[in-house]
């Protein structure tokens, strides 16, 4: 695994405008960095990444499977009550999901180390699935990479075949096959990934409509409708099950009918709490970090230092690293209020002065390529930068 410098292209900044990604700087910083690529074996691909993301993720479902049935876990990940059937039977009646991504520590030498399961609203598909496979085209056009060059990359790919089957689903259920689309206002990068699978979804078929979190209301009826009174009843959402279960319309969640991507058993595997029912059914795995609720943490080895994490956080907010008796902040942020676990402390992997992660995705339980973020600081933020990668040799 390699840090490699390359020449830029010229004029990628307005090309990026030209395919509509608008994202590439986000408040005066750069997000898509292209001074640089990763370079990875064959090797370090199949075995170190991709055959542990597939083999976590079934891991991760054992783990839901348990947590659903049983009222003491859900509590443990401070999931709502009110919520608890919508959960279950989702899970219980199999209803199919889109995408996940397992966040990694790997330096291309020692086994890759989970540090989370981005399950419910991972970011970065649009850069991942289709930009930076645009930028080794163009790269190996201009001979600055090798034609023998590949990258660990599918997942445009396997998201629109998922697409189609997800149709052929609501289709042989007799539901709409009109999928409603949302996000956040004011998030150029939420708005463009959502955009992203809204061409996903109509290279498969698939009518959408697009509607903000925020402009989402109700009928008479109870029924959710978006600005133009059209009923939602096939709805993606790039928004997180925990907040969605606060908004003024959740009650009508249950009642709604609206069929979900992603599924409401997705707030259990997205949620930190998944960590440590991780490490006690699995101890000793060796892509996996010991991680303790805060009541277990009389287990933890008095050598051993500790990272703290939010049950419910995002982009790296909230964290703290606890050695001995000493607590530090790395970030700060809103969350913390359900609680915290505790993994061990194992910094990411520094190649000159950055510290790298690897983002790891799935498309309906199959491995699908890899995302690289880099931050000169040890926590990967919203800002981290997102360097493209090739395989190699």
């Amino acid at each position: 695994m390699l840090r490699l410098p390359i020449a830029e292209r010229p004029g990628w900044e307005q090309r990026a405008h030209e395919f509509g990604f608008h994202f590439h700087t986000m408040y005066g910083e750069r997000y898509w960095d292209e001074s640089a690529y990763y370079q990875f074996s064959l090797q370090q691909i199949e075995r170190d990444l991709e055959a542990p993301t597939e083999e976590i993720h079934a891991m991760c479902l054992e783990v839901v499977d348990l947590v659903v049935q049983d009222e003491r876990l859900l509590r443990r990940f401070a999931i709502p009550q009110s919520q608890w059937d919508v959960v279950r039977q989702s899970w219980l009646q199999r209803e199919p999901s889109l995408y996940s991504r397992l966040d990694f520590a790997y330096d291309g030498q020692s086994p890759a180390k989970l540090y989370e399961n981005n399950a419910d609203t991972p970011t970065s598909l649009y850069e991942t699935g289709f930009w930076q496979w645009l930028w080794l085209e163009d790269q190996a056009d201009k001979g600055l990479i090798s034609r023998q060059a590949d990258q660990f990359n599918s997942l445009q790919e396997k998201l629109v075949q998922r697409f189609r089957e997800l149709l052929a689903n609501q289709l042989r259920q007799q539901a709409s096959p009109i999928l409603h689309v949302s996000c956040c206002k004011d998030s150029d990068e939420d708005r463009g990934t959502v955009q992203y699978l809204q061409d996903c979804a109509a290279e498969a078929g698939i009518e959408t409509r697009f509607v903000f979190i925020e402009d989402v209301g109700r009928d008479a009826n109870g029924r959710l409708t978006d600005l133009d009174d059209h009923i939602i009843e096939w709805w993606f959402k790039l928004y997180p099950w925990e907040f969605m279960v606060r908004e003024p319309y959740a009650p009508l969640i249950a009642e709604s009918g609206v069929r979900f991507v992603e599924p409401a058993w997705k707030s259990v595997l997205s949620n930190k709490a998944i960590l440590p029912m991780l490490w006690q059914r699995f101890p000793g795995h060796p892509n996996l970090l010991p991680a303790y609720f805060e009541d277990q943490l009389d287990r933890v080895p008095s050598d051993m230092s500790l990272v703290k994490k939010p049950i419910y956080s995002r982009e790296g907010a909230n964290i703290s690293l606890i050695s001995g008796a000493q607590e530090t902040e790395f970030s700060s942020g809103p969350y913390g209020e359900e609680g915290f676990v505790y993994q061990q402390a194992h910094m990411l992997p520094k190649f000159g002065s950055h510290h790298t992660l690897i983002g790891s995705w799935l498309v309906n339980d199959q491995a699908a390529g890899i995302s690289i973020r880099e931050d000169s600081g040890p926590i990967t933020q919203d800002l981290s930068r997102f360097l493209p990668h090739i395989i190699l040799g």
